[in-house]
């Protein structure tokens, strides 16, 4: 599919979620019942990626940059078990615990974590997990991080109906106050139990919701970064170092590389990037597009930043396309203070 295609189905999957209307499906009909059983071979290769252990890394991270009174930075993760880490066996490789050392590092302050992810956890889960991260409104995060989509992919949600519940998510929390980050769904046509044709139709649904949920997030106020390399190029050349042992989690090598691809943004997102990143750089191949055509290009190379970058005109949003340089992140733990500041 090109990027124009990908472009207009992302933004009739939007405008469907923006206006209540139904499911777009992702694959046609004829398909349906060849992609059902190749779905159950591969659920039972794969063992339903599920591994009975998730590491609690909720805490404090940068203690030795405390300032008497200066609060900490808070951030929560929000999504499905790629937000919550599944699949690796220590805290400090979460992807929680990996952005929270490095955003302390980066901002010199310490940094809270919370995370209220949940395994399993599809797009329609969002709306509980905002209400108990905004459950104490004295401690509104100050940014949030949300990764979601793969299941909504593997359940068959319709994507219009995904792409509206992470915009009710959004747009919630930054009505609250808090910066949003979304990683968008993963490319799951890389997953390595997966086999043909099953593999180019999860790929090519995940693109689409990608580039749709995109479109969703960034209309809200939020920002989103690729996460095709998830489960993308990266990890198709190197699965048995990039793979968690269920083959379809993350490993820890994994979740870094994701880390690092979101790590950027949410320093962005809080003001303390360089100013002169915040520019585009058309040596990088970034700059100013319709927010369909930015999101369509975002799905197709992981690690790419869309933001809104102007009010909507004639052809609809602008949005700014960035390739951030990544900082590397490495495994962290929290300090003796486990409560989140």
């Amino acid at each position: 599919m090109t990027g124009l295609s990908r472009a207009r189905v992302a933004r009739r999957i939007a405008a469907g979620a923006a206006y209540g209307g139904g499911g777009i499906g992702l694959a046609g009909a004829a398909t349906v019942g060849l992609l059902m059983a190749e779905a159950q071979l591969a659920r039972r290769r794969v063992g339903n990626g599920t591994t009975p252990h998730v590491p609690n890394a909720d805490g404090l991270y940068g203690a030795a940059y405390t300032v008497p009174g200066e609060p900490a930075l808070r951030l929560t993760m929000l999504g499905d078990s790629t937000a919550a880490g599944q699949g690796v066996r220590r805290a400090g490789q979460t992807p929680g615990a990996l952005l929270a050392s490095g955003l302390a590092a980066l901002a010199e302050r310490p940094v809270g974590l919370s995370t209220v992810a949940a395994p399993g956890a599809c797009s329609d889960d969002l709306d509980r997990q905002v209400t108990q991260a905004l459950a104490d409104p004295s401690r509104v995060p100050d940014v949030c991080v949300i990764m979601v989509g793969a299941n909504d992919v593997t359940h068959r949600m319709p994507p219009t109906q995904s792409v509206r519940h992470l915009s009710s998510a959004v747009r919630r929390l930054r009505t609250a106050g808090a910066e949003v980050v979304v990683g968008t769904c993963p490319d799951l046509g890389t997953i390595e139990p997966v086999w043909q044709p099953l593999r180019w139709l999860a790929r090519r649904a995940s693109r689409q919701l990608a580039a749709a949920q995109t479109i969703g997030a960034v209309e809200q106020g939020g920002r989103t970064v690729s996460l095709g390399d998830l489960l993308g190029p990266e990890f198709a050349a190197n699965p048995r170092e990039l793979f968690g042992p269920d083959s379809y989690h993350p490993s820890a090598e994994g979740y870094a590389t994701a880390a690092m691809a979101v790590l950027p943004t949410v320093c962005a997102a809080l003001g303390l990037w360089p100013a002169e990143e915040e520019r585009p750089d058309a040596a990088r191949r970034e700059g100013f597009l319709p927010v369909a055509r930015a999101a369509a290009e975002a799905a197709s190379e992981a690690g790419t930043e869309v933001t809104a970058a102007m009010p909507a005109g004639a052809r609809g949003r602008w949005a700014l396309l960035k390739r951030r340089r990544r900082r590397r992140v490495t495994e962290a733990e929290p300090e003796p203070s486990t409560q989140p500041s």
